[in-house]
C-alpha cells in the first residue's frame, strides 16, 4: 500500500496554478457538496480517488491491462512529471496488480494530497477553527466557479446527450462507477435515461472522445468495472 511519503512538497502548488487540474482533483471537487461541506461517498473515497488516478494514467497511455480472464494493470511508457501520477506509476511499474488491488493500494494517501492541491489552486478554501473552544476543526468552502463548470459539462453529457470530451466522459463514468451519481439529483436527475447513459460511458461508449484509443478504452473499461464492483460491494455491506 502506498504511504504519505509521496505527499506533494509544500510550495509545489504555486507552480501548478496555471496547469490543468488532474482528473482526481476535478473528481474530488465534484464530490464536494457545497451546501453541507461534506464529500459524497466518503466511506469509499480512497477507492474512487485511486480509480481516478489510474484512469488518468490510462488516458495518458501510461498503463495497460494485460492477461485473460484475470486482468492485471501495470505501468508503461515514460514516467509522468506530476508527483501524484508519478507515485502511482512508480508503484505499478514495480508490480502488475489486478485493478481492484491497484486502486486500493494507490488510493489511501490521496484525500489529503488532493484537498491540499485544490486549496493551493484556489478551487477550495480551507477554514480552521476550534469547536467548544479547544477541539481543532477543519471545514472547506468553494473558492472558484470550477465545480459549477464541471457539473454543467457532466450534466450536458448525461441529461442532454451532448458529445463529451475525454475528460468529461471520464468524470461522468467515474461518478457512475463509484455509486455517487445519485448524490447529484436534482442537478443531474436520477432517471433511468441518465443511469443508462452513465453505464454506457462506463463501458467505453464515449463517441468521438474514444476514437483511436481502443487499448486505452479497454483498460479504462476494466478499471471502471473493478471500481463499480468495489463500490457496489461496499455499499451493499453498509
Amino acid at each position: 500500500m502506498m504511504t504519505e511519503e509521496h505527499r506533494e512538497p509544500v510550495g509545489a502548488s504555486a507552480a501548478r496554478q496555471l496547469e490543468e487540474p488532474l482528473l482526481v482533483e476535478d473528481l474530488l471537487l465534484l464530490l464536494f457538496q457545497p451546501d453541507s461541506g461534506a464529500i459524497a461517498g466518503e466511506t469509499t473515497l480512497f477507492y474512487v480517488l485511486g480509480g481516478a488516478v489510474v484512469a488518468e494514467l490510462a488516458l495518458r497511455n501510461l498503463t495497460e491491462a494485460t492477461g485473460r480472464p484475470t486482468h492485471r494493470v501495470s505501468a508503461r511508457g515514460e514516467a509522468p512529471e506530476d508527483p501524484v501520477l508519478r507515485a502511482a506509476w512508480d508503484y505499478l511499474r514495480t508490480r502488475a496488480l489486478d485493478p481492484q488491488s491497484a486502486i486500493a493500494a494507490i488510493g489511501p494517501p490521496l484525500r489529503g494530497q488532493v484537498l491540499d492541491r485544490l486549496v493551493g489552486s484556489g478551487h477550495l478554501r480551507r477554514h480552521k477553527k476550534k469547536r467548544l473552544g479547544f477541539i481543532p476543526s477543519t471545514s472547506f468552502t468553494l473558492g472558484s466557479a470550477r465545480r459549477s463548470e464541471l457539473l454543467a459539462g457532466v450534466r450536458a453529457t448525461l441529461v442532454d446527450a451532448a458529445e463529451p470530451d475525454a475528460r468529461t466522459a471520464a468524470l461522468a463514468a467515474l461518478l457512475s462507477a463509484s455509486a455517487n451519481l445519485h448524490q447529484f439529483d436534482p442537478e443531474i436527475p436520477w432517471t433511468s435515461a441518465v443511469i443508462h447513459r452513465a453505464k454506457d460511458l462506463e463501458n467505453g461508449s464515449w463517441g468521438a472522445a474514444a476514437a483511436g484509443t481502443s487499448v486505452t478504452m479497454t483498460t479504462l473499461s476494466i478499471l471502471l468495472g473493478a471500481l463499480g464492483a468495489t463500490s457496489g460491494a461496499n455499499t451493499a455491506g453498509r
